[in-house]
């Protein structure tokens, strides 16, 4: 298992998603409990958003968190794109901290693009980062254009990631995007890392190569799929779940290991893009 660096700080690659996660109040002590046994078991990286549940999700982040050390975690929140001007930022800012009860953010993103310039964005998270509000800043869904646009900003040098649908049968990102990413060494967050457990028609648990090689390596087809998501050491996946026993499952995808032969084997069954491909979303 490789730490992957993002900003100045090097994370355990798997963390915990919150999309959906306090939306239904009779789950919470069930998706608290399971945020606690990530943590417990190596996780830093939680990744949450004001969009959440309306910021149900930072609430129960920060309940969740309360009993360990700020310091040993790195929380993401993210900004919608209507809240990402230099007039809205810093207080869609200021109101992430007090839902989740922390003075700073590791890492703050972009939703996704709206309608207010980009350029307005990068220099509204440059300014907060200067407060000291967030110590690093990133985007999210930008695909490789709008990405490059940000880079060619003078602030743009400090985005230190961009978190994008990524799973084996999400492979588009590999063609263009992701190299502009590892060419300017800017992480990977990959969110629905493990297809949305195989709803998203992909069929993976049916794959009979795929349950050879997990089986191989006495793993299921999740922490396969996840273990392959994190194979550069560039990568953080963020895998969703309110059930314990899942989390602890997928925080030790961590130490799965492919060989060449497994992974040409994957890359057979699901290849790599060859053209251009429209970026993949929730």
């Amino acid at each position: 298992m490789n730490l992957v660096k993002i900003a100045e700080k090097s994370v355990f690659p798997i963390g915990f998603g919150t999309w959906t996660t306090g939306d239904d109040a009779r789950k919470r002590s069930e998706e608290i409990r399971a945020l606690q046994t990530g943590i417990e078991h190596g996780l830093q990286v939680i990744d949450t958003a004001e969009m959440y549940g309306q910021g149900k999700a930072e609430k129960l982040v920060a309940e969740a968190i309360e009993p360990f050390k700020r310091e040993n975690l790195f929380l993401i929140s993210k900004v919608l794109p209507e809240n990402a001007s230099k007039a809205k930022l810093g207080k869609s800012l200021d109101n992430s901290l007090k839902r989740l009860k922390t003075d700073y953010l590791d890492h703050y993103l972009l939703h996704w693009q709206g309608n207010i310039p980009l350029q307005e964005t990068v220099e509204a998270l440059d300014a907060e980062k200067r407060k000291g509000k967030i110590l690093s800043w990133g985007v999210s869904n930008l695909d490789a254009a709008d990405l490059q646009k940000v880079l060619n900003f003078k602030e743009g040098a400090a985005c230190d990631s961009n978190q994008v649908r990524y799973n084996l049968g999400d492979r588009g990102i590999e063609y263009d995007l992701l190299p502009l990413m590892k060419e300017n060494n800017i992480p990977l967050i990959a969110y629905a890392p493990v297809a949305k457990g195989d709803k998203s028609g992909k069929n993976f648990s049916n794959q009979q190569e795929l349950l050879a090689i997990a089986a191989n390596h006495q793993c299921t087809i999740f922490q396969l799929l996840l273990a392959w998501c994190i194979r550069d050491g560039h990568t953080i996946a963020i895998p969703q779940s309110s059930n314990p026993q899942h989390v602890l499952d997928n925080v030790k995808a961590a130490d799965i290991q492919l060989s060449r032969y497994e992974l040409a084997v994957i890359d057979q069954l699901y290849p790599e893009p060859t053209s251009k491909q429209p970026l993949a979303l929730w």
